[in-house]
């Protein structure tokens, strides 16, 4: 297997070169004090395996033996170890950059008939990515398949940026129910909030409590801390009611994903 370079990548060849890249990283770790069992351990091999790589290492001038139980990693042996990594450096940024890059794909709804190899216009419409035949947007890409209007279509070969604004977040935070939970909220207030609102998210059960007090039946019930953060990065706007208890998880899982909120105590 040969890296970027054209260098054979000789620890992704077979299994014993592996070992023998896996050893002698074993024994520059824990040099010079290092038992063939901790090596063992190490790499996931027995230690008579060990043992026999060990002697060759020793006999090929990689790892010199200072007596039972020590070893050390010799110029040769560190330069051996160097020029294999760099070898699997550069295999591995190609390929994450050409091949990876290369079939790295998306899916989106298609809002027109779509060949394999059409090119198109992508944009986020209601939080799904839509792909609209033509090169016209801020945004393309290339169908990877057939799709009519309305179908799903995989896209490929990104170009470009999506042109959309995160959503808003409103936290209305209501009080445990011993200081009067839902109660504590205007049923007007909560749907008059939720009709300016893409979605509507309850967390804990004052929220749920809330939301059918003002005839609203939530679209989101579980998993509301991460949802409502994906929601929003796909530009929805989200009214979230939320309990005491709940609302640190949920603010700071927004805060960690760049996401605005603006906070609204019922009390």
């Amino acid at each position: 297997m040969n890296g970027e370079d054209g260098r054979d990548v000789a620890v992704l060849r077979n299994k014993r070169d592996a070992s023998r890249y896996q050893i002698l990283v074993a024994i520059a770790a824990r040099q010079p004090a290092v038992s063939q069992q901790e090596i063992a351990n190490a790499v996931g091999v027995t230690a008579q395996a060990v043992s026999e790589y060990v002697r060759e290492l020793v006999e090929s001038g990689a790892v010199e033996k200072h007596g039972r139980g020590r070893y050390e990693v010799t110029k040769e042996g560190v330069d051996w170890l160097i020029s294999r990594t760099e070898d699997l450096r550069a295999f591995t940024e190609f390929v994450t950059e050409e091949v990876i890059g290369q079939v790295d794909a998306d899916t989106a709804i298609a809002d027109g008939a779509l060949d394999p190899g059409d090119q198109v216009t992508l944009a986020m419409n209601d939080g799904v990515l839509h792909a609209t035949p033509g090169e016209e947007g801020g945004a393309t890409a290339r169908a990877l398949t057939a799709a009519e209007t309305g179908e799903d279509v995989g896209v490929a070969e990104f170009e470009g940026l999506l042109d959309y604004e995160t959503g808003q977040v409103t936290v209305v935070v209501l009080p445990d129910v011993r200081e009067g939970g839902s109660r504590a909220v205007s049923p007007d207030e909560v749907a008059s909030l939720a009709d300016d609102h893409d979605l509507l998210a309850t967390a804990g059960v004052e929220a749920l409590a809330a939301a059918r007090r003002a005839d609203r039946d939530p679209d989101v019930r579980f998993g509301t801390a991460q949802a409502v953060q994906e929601a929003a990065t796909r530009g929805l706007s989200v009214l979230l009611l939320v309990g005491p208890r709940a609302l640190a998880a949920h603010t700071d899982r927004l805060r960690e994903g760049s996401v605005g909120y603006e906070l609204v105590d019922a009390r």
